[in-house]
């Protein structure tokens, strides 16, 4: 049975996740926004969340120009595959370090490794 919170209680799971990265990571998060969105696109309909933007490793200098990258988490998919609030909330810390991570330009073998995949 999947978690029924509203979508303000899960964009504050999102806020709390965000919130739990360390300061120090935090403070290098460069022209990013964290969106939270009912349902992925139809041809992924298991997504959890997606980094849609450029990572710092692969920035260029004049990238300050640029329109802000996106952290995309989906709350559908996310409430659908857990069976209790205490397991969302983790799933929901996993998806936002996971795209975060993207942000930095850490891959999915490299997440998969240290347990974010």
């Amino acid at each position: 049975m999947p978690v029924d919170v509203s979508p303000e209680e899960f964009e504050a799971l999102v806020d709390r996740a965000l919130d739990q990265i360390p300061d120090e990571l935090a403070a290098l998060i460069s022209n990013v926004v964290v969106l939270v969105e009912d349902e992925p696109p139809a041809d992924d309909p298991d997504l959890l969340g997606y980094y849609d933007g450029v990572a710092l490793t692969e920035r260029a200098s004049n990238h300050a120009f640029e329109l802000p990258d996106r952290i995309l988490v989906f709350r559908g998919p996310l409430s659908r595959m857990c069976e209790s609030e205490d397991e969302l909330v983790d799933e929901v810390r996993i998806t936002v370090v996971h795209e975060v991570a993207h942000h930095f330009g850490i891959d999915d073998d490299r997440l998969h490794d240290l347990g974010y995949a």
